[in-house]
């Protein structure tokens, strides 16, 4: 039984990282309206064509928000000064991918300006603000729709 913990021990520390921003959205005017909470989630142009937030590969020498801060850039055409972290939440969905397992972390980022440009790169064909609910439907997977409202509650009870 230890061979096999350790097995799987070692199969995790090989495992394919990614990291990304769950984006979101809400009007401030005339005050922050949680109930109107929209999340940025982009349609990938390959395979089954899911929705997902921006989230990508850790490069070698990075960290993971350096690369959740960069493949925003890259997908959505976002950078650092049009987000807003909010602190205190952290997402991590593990699963296998292709019979690799594979670790993805996601934080909330709220863009400052409600109406700003997002502006795809060629490995995404759409993107959508949805609601909650909305955005939980469009998303192919349990855990991640589970993240999506793991940051909504959060939202919700803090006042950032």
């Amino acid at each position: 039984m230890f061979a096999l913990e350790g097995t799987l021990e070692i199969m995790w520390t090989m495992s394919l990282r990614a990291c990304g921003f769950i984006i979101f959205r809400r009007p401030r005017i005339p005050k922050v309206d949680n109930k109107a909470i929209e999340f940025l989630l982009l349609q990938t142009s390959y395979g089954t064509n899911h929705w997902t937030p921006p989230k990508g590969h850790v490069d070698p020498g990075e960290s993971d928000l350096e690369t959740a801060f960069r493949e925003t850039r890259e997908e959505a055409g976002l950078d650092a000064s049009q987000l807003k972290i909010i602190e205190g939440f952290k997402s991590e969905l593990n699963y296998v991918v292709n019979s690799k397992p594979k670790t993805v972390i996601y934080w909330l980022a709220e863009v400052k300006d409600y109406d700003v440009q997002i502006q795809l790169c060629r490995e995404h064909q759409a993107y959508r603000w949805l609601k909650l609910e909305e955005a939980c439907k469009l998303v192919q997977f349990k855990d991640m729709a589970t993240s999506l409202r793991e940051g909504h509650k959060f939202l919700c009870s803090n006042t950032s």
